[in-house]
């Protein structure tokens, strides 16, 4: 009896193993999932984007993502903070992104920086 005990334990616990690969969500994976930031710069421009699809995006570094993501299941960041964090590593990639690509296209840029010096230079 006690051995019939154990293997229906066995089953269970095979069961539940197999469960694991299952579309079955973590309560942390779906709140960053079902949390939509309203981003206003680059491919997301107008667009409500879920917290979760934002930390897979481009803009986020994988060594990022997994620290965020191992911060907040446990506990040391909350729902709000990774929203934030998120949200601003896109906008700052995205800034900095457009930023090179003006420069790559205005071959006037450098000169300005230049100029800006040769300015401050005359203060002094």
């Amino acid at each position: 009896l006690t051995a019939v005990k154990t293997s229906d334990k066995d089953t269970v616990s095979a069961a539940g193993e197999k469960d694991g690969d299952s579309p079955k969500e973590e309560p942390w994976e779906k709140a960053l999932k079902t949390t939509v930031v309203d981003m206003e710069v680059g491919e997301f421009r107008g667009h409500k984007i879920s917290v979760w699809d934002l930390l897979h995006s481009k803009y986020i570094p994988e060594e990022n993502r997994k620290e965020l993501l191992e911060l907040y299941q446990a506990g040391e960041l909350t729902l709000e903070q990774v929203k934030m964090v998120v949200s601003t590593i896109v906008t700052k990639a995205e800034a900095a992104r457009a930023e090179q690509s003006a420069n790559a296209s205005s071959p006037g840029a450098e000169t300005t920086v230049a100029e800006a010096e040769d300015t401050h230079l005359q203060e002094d």
